[in-house]
């Protein structure tokens, strides 16, 4: 108990300390958009539809479900509150405590954001008459869901947050065990959907089964586009003045290596970097309009690790 109370005490204190920061407020922004995306579709698509996905509001409700039939009434949201509780005390033991303080927030606000949906715009309102739920088509109700619910795993992800439930789980996979985000969130959420089958139809659950398993590719896709940069080699002979614009003016590092040409036996030299795709824009306007000669190649990069700088600051021209 002392480590957990020491982890969540240690999150707290860093907190203060960045509340003042454009970061903060700007990563409280995000996660708040992220979670209001998230509860959109929980309330809107996956509740009417009773599709049990590999997530914590399928775990909520099998459990609600179960509760339901010996007469005791618990809210999906109440238990999506309870269940994400437990996991932040895991997420601040195995992961680190900056990922338990965001998801302390995204927790808290996902099933008060669930009432808010229904409070603004009850679902009810947008089932037509004799429709049983708001795309009247299961599969177009999970499509819907699951292409919302990826868009913003992959956006909390991003600034190392969840919405919270499973994804702490896939994250906990992630870190300990090196597994891709996508496939941990396959993995966990399938054993939920098996468990689905006390409270659903074998076909609802290979529906979720099968959502769950879009949501995994759907994550990867979304988070790969997020996080792609581009690798430019570019051989010319004003190398230098390049050399100095990557990293004075885009504030990025480069490599320089000497080649020789195959066909004209010339010594050459080629410049790589990897950029943003606003940065290689950039540098695509700058040799057009200074007129460079230069042969240049470009290619999607989505992992990177060791030093590369997110926030930077722009040096002057």
């Amino acid at each position: 108990m002392r480590g957990i109370y020491q982890a969540v005490s240690g999150a707290t204190h860093s907190a203060v300390r960045e509340i003042g920061t454009w970061t903060f407020w700007k990563n409280m922004l995000i996660m708040t958009a992220g979670m209001l995306i998230t509860a959109v579709a929980t309330d809107y698509f996956l509740l009417p539809g009773n599709i049990i996905l590999g997530s914590l509001a399928g775990v909520s409700m099998i459990v609600s479900n179960l509760f339901g039939y010996i007469g005791i009434t618990l809210k999906v949201s109440t238990l999506i509150l309870l269940f994400n509780a437990i996991l932040l005390i895991l997420a601040a033991i195995l992961i680190n405590k900056d990922f338990a303080l965001k998801n302390a927030y995204t927790a808290l606000i996902y099933g008060p954001l669930i009432d808010l949906c229904e409070l603004v715009k009850p679902v009810s309102e947008l089932i037509l008459p004799g429709q049983t739920t708001v795309m009247n088509d299961v599969w177009l109700d999970l499509c819907c869901y699951v292409l919302l619910i990826s868009a913003a795993q992959a956006i909390l992800f991003r600034i190392n947050a969840s919405t919270g439930g499973m994804d702490i789980v896939a994250k906990i996979l992630n870190c300990r065990h090196n597994t891709e985000i996508g496939t941990a969130l396959i993995v966990s959420g399938a054993i939920i959907c098996i468990a689905g089958i006390l409270v659903n139809s074998f076909q609802m659950v290979m529906i979720g089964l099968l959502g769950t398993w879009i949501n995994g590719v759907v994550v990867d896709y979304f988070t790969a586009s997020l996080n792609r940069r581009k690798r430019v080699c570019i051989i010319s002979d004003r190398y230098e003045e390049l050399r100095k614009y990557i990293l004075f003016t885009l504030d990025r590092g480069c490599s320089i290596g000497r080649l020789t040409g195959g066909f004209s036996g010339d010594e050459k030299v080629e410049i790589q970097t990897l950029l943003t795709k606003d940065e290689f824009g950039h540098l695509m306007e700058y040799i057009k309009k200074n007129d460079i000669q230069a042969f240049i190649t470009a290619s999607n990069v989505s992992e990177i690790y060791g030093l590369w700088k997110e926030h930077k600051k722009r040096h002057s021209k």
